[in-house]
């Protein structure tokens, strides 16, 4: 049998070393990508000295990234702006720094550990939510509130104080940078005078002031559960034992906060918007959530109680990843993928986007369907559902972000019905994260029978 190479893939025609494919790619990078996948599930490019495979099936996706997983490293270009903005954390460390980051950090984040934070993740929830004044309600703002200081309960033992708005604000300034350095082969200095380098430097000397300020005060909080600086400050590499380094410390800390309350907050804003635009789905969420919880404070373990509500934000994670794209790897030695022989150096890119939306694996692909999450609904295939990633690099705060979203939403239907102004879902803007274009607002209706107040800790 005949071995394909990438020469024989289909693929658009190159013009100009691909320049117009990249330009194009910068203006919507989802609809440039969906462009690539009208040619098969292996398709080829070539941007200015670089091939590139772009891949659309399931199984080829989880072969690559699972049994192939020892060929890749990540582009270099998506570690080096990250490197930028969050110091080097194991979101871009590679090789054996990245190996012994990982090993020591999955102590901090297992399942069992991330139960011990729920406590803090209710307080933090059920204080914003209190201040909400029913009405129109603009959850962007919200969200980041209700995010951020959950991250800074759990990291820190403090709430976020008044600190959130300016905070959000950067993250969100950064986010857009990165996004707009990936296309760029280098980062040019930010004391330039160029457009948005301002407006970096002052979101970057807010949000490491603020860290800086939060790491200083931090004292660990008394209780069976330590914050999660505590912790990390306590691990060990269980081959050397040797502690991670300050640096390395205060790099996990910024990723955290930053990665961890913006990813959260965004697929909370698509669930709520597609739990208003189907009020029957959210009726029976919140029935759901009525009938366990009683009017109480959802706990750790009534997360896995609460399969409907789970579902409905698992549907919204497929339809709206908060990481839609971007998942790019370079091969460091010669595989074979689907039957084609790919050289080293190539870059292999793979789309949460499109796979969760493939009418092949999604019947009523853009339909919002939670009951495809429910027990005894037909089995997923493998790598066509991959919000968190896929792999040894599948996101470590994941358990984290469930943990977090359940309680939240719990919370929040508890307090209130959503409803929008009728019109569709808001348009997908492309970011570090896929959040709505020109922010999210919603009726927030207060239900007649209120739950009781935060608990005093």
């Amino acid at each position: 049998m005949t071995t394909l190479t990438w020469n024989d893939l289909p693929g658009p025609a190159t013009r100009w070393l691909g320049l117009p494919a990249l330009l194009s790619l910068r203006r919507d990078y989802l609809a440039g990508i969906a462009r690539q996948q009208t040619h098969g599930d292996l398709v080829r490019q070539y941007i200015l000295g670089e091939r590139i495979v772009d891949l659309f099936d399931p199984e080829l996706v989880r072969a690559l990234m699972v049994e192939h997983a020892d060929a890749l490293r990540r582009w270099e270009r998506g570690p080096e702006v990250f490197a930028d903005l969050m110091g080097q954390s194991v979101l871009v460390t590679e090789g054996a720094t990245w190996q012994r980051q990982r090993r020591m950090l999955m102590q901090a984040f297992t399942p069992k550990r991330v139960a011990g934070y729920a406590a803090l993740m209710t307080e933090a929830a059920m204080a914003g939510l209190e201040r909400v004044v029913p009405g129109e309600v603009a959850l962007d703002r919200l969200y980041s509130h209700l995010t951020m200081d959950v991250i800074s309960r759990t990291l820190f033992s403090l709430p976020i104080g008044e600190d959130t708005g300016a905070a959000a604000d950067a993250v969100q300034v950064l986010s857009e940078t990165a996004l707009a350095e990936m296309f760029w082969p280098a980062t040019l200095p930010d004391w330039l005078p160029l457009p948005g380098k301002a407006a970096k430097r002052r979101a970057q000397r807010l949000l490491h002031g603020l860290l800086g300020e939060r790491i200083r005060e931090h004292r660990p909080a008394a209780g069976a559960h330590p914050d999660l600086l505590s912790m990390l400050k306590a691990l060990r590499d269980e081959a050397t034992g040797e502690p991670l380094s300050a640096r390395e410390i205060y790099d996990q800390c910024m990723v955290s906060f930053q990665a961890g309350h913006e990813t959260s907050a965004t697929a909370l804003l698509w669930w709520s918007a597609l739990l208003a635009a189907h009020p029957e789905a959210q009726a029976r969420a919140r029935a759901e959530v009525d009938g366990l919880l009683a009017g109480r404070p959802p706990t750790a373990d009534d997360a896995a109680a609460l399969p409907f509500l789970s579902a409905t934000l698992k549907e919204a994670l497929r339809l709206y990843p908060p990481v839609a794209a971007l998942m790019t790897r370079r091969l460091t030695r010669e595989i074979t993928l689907g039957g084609v022989r790919l050289p080293a150096r190539t870059l292999l890119r793979v789309t949460p986007w499109l796979l969760q939306r493939d009418p092949r694996w999604w019947p009523q692909p853009l339909a919002f369907r939670p009951e495809r999450f429910l027990p005894g609904s037909p089995e997923i295939p493998r790598g066509a559902y991959i919000p968190f990633g896929l792999g040894p690099r599948v996101c470590l705060g994941q358990h984290f972000a469930q943990l977090e979203m359940t309680l939240i939403a719990a919370l929040l239907l508890q307090r209130f019905t959503l409803a929008g102004d009728g019109t569709e879902l808001p348009r997908p803007r492309m970011g570090v994260t896929l959040r709505p274009a020109g922010g999210l607002r919603l009726r927030l209706a207060a239900r007649r029978e209120r739950p009781g107040r935060p608990p005093q800790r």
